[in-house]
């Protein structure tokens, strides 16, 4: 005999919660409904059905899984964003909410600002940036990636969400400098890797052990990137044109004196994200 919904996801929120999975609710229902193919909007209607032993099996496999760490986006093999779904494996970093802060500060300065005819995302991993801003906007959306593997689940994130973007595989601007080298960017935006190398070691098991050091390795000071990215963008930006930054919670006045160390920026405006934290860095070209 079977056991009742209802029964199968008190025994997995109980299993995720002694693992010390945060979210054990939320995802003892996202893997039940992932392994029986329902949304999981109609799961209180099938609350009080009896699953047989074979798909219990099924499900407590799902379980085991996830109380090693690994991410629940990765066992589901997707992740939302931005209103959009997106595929994702160990080749990309999971899309986070705080990233949404860099998509819709695009979005208003390119509502207030003029028009904006063409947007290089950087270090773009699964594409979610740069897809929600070609779905969102009329403007020309280039993504580039130094990962072939991220590039391979951002075109098919691209072509799943019908959005017209093109891809570029190199290292930042280095494959801008032949192929389009008379090319201009109205915009460009970046969330490159940004964690100092030694504190990879210490980030939670879900991200330190499965999701891409290539993307979260921000050098010794976590600032690498960013002293290449501010160094470079102005030979591939038009007068007046804005460079777009995700940073750390504790980088905004390392990335303001860059800027201003540079000089070839007119000044630096930061953005905090909904939990009052430095989240995004805008640097306007003079």
């Amino acid at each position: 005999m079977g056991l009742l919904v209802k029964d199968i996801l008190k025994i997995g929120e109980k299993r995720l919660k002694e693992a010390g999975i945060a979210d054990y609710k939320v995802d003892a229902e996202e893997l039940f409904c992932y392994s029986y193919h329902i949304e999981r909007s109609g799961l209180f209607m099938n609350w009080a059905k009896e699953i047989d032993d074979d798909n219990c099996e099924q499900y407590f496999s799902l379980l085991d899984i996830r109380c090693s760490g690994k991410p629940l986006q990765y066992i589901t093999g997707h992740q939302e964003f931005m209103g959009f779904d997106f595929e994702v494996n160990e080749h990309v970093l999971i899309p986070r909410q705080d990233t949404e802060n860099l998509v819709m500060e695009a979005l208003e300065m390119i509502k207030t600002g003029g028009r904006v005819k063409k947007i290089l995302d950087l270090c773009t991993g699964s594409g979610a940036v740069a897809v929600a801003l070609a779905k969102m906007t009329a403007a020309e959306i280039i993504a580039s990636d130094i990962s072939a593997e991220a590039l391979s689940v951002a075109k098919r994130n691209a072509a799943k969400n019908g959005a017209q973007v093109s891809f570029v595989c190199g290292d930042l601007f280095h494959p801008f400098q032949k192929k389009l080298r008379k090319t201009r960017f109205d915009m460009v935006v970046s969330n490159p890797p940004y964690i100092p190398s030694a504190d990879i070691s210490g980030l939670q098991t879900e991200v330190r052990d499965y999701e891409p050091h290539l993307a979260l390795d921000g050098g010794t000071d976590g600032l690498a990137f960013y002293k290449r990215i501010v160094r470079e963008a102005p030979d591939f930006l038009k007068k007046n044109g804005s460079l777009l930054l995700e940073i750390g919670f504790d980088q905004a006045d390392a990335v303001t004196e860059m800027a201003a160390l540079d000089g070839r920026y007119c000044g630096v405006r930061i953005c905090k994200d909904l939990a009052g934290l430095d989240r995004i860095a805008v640097l306007t070209l003079l």
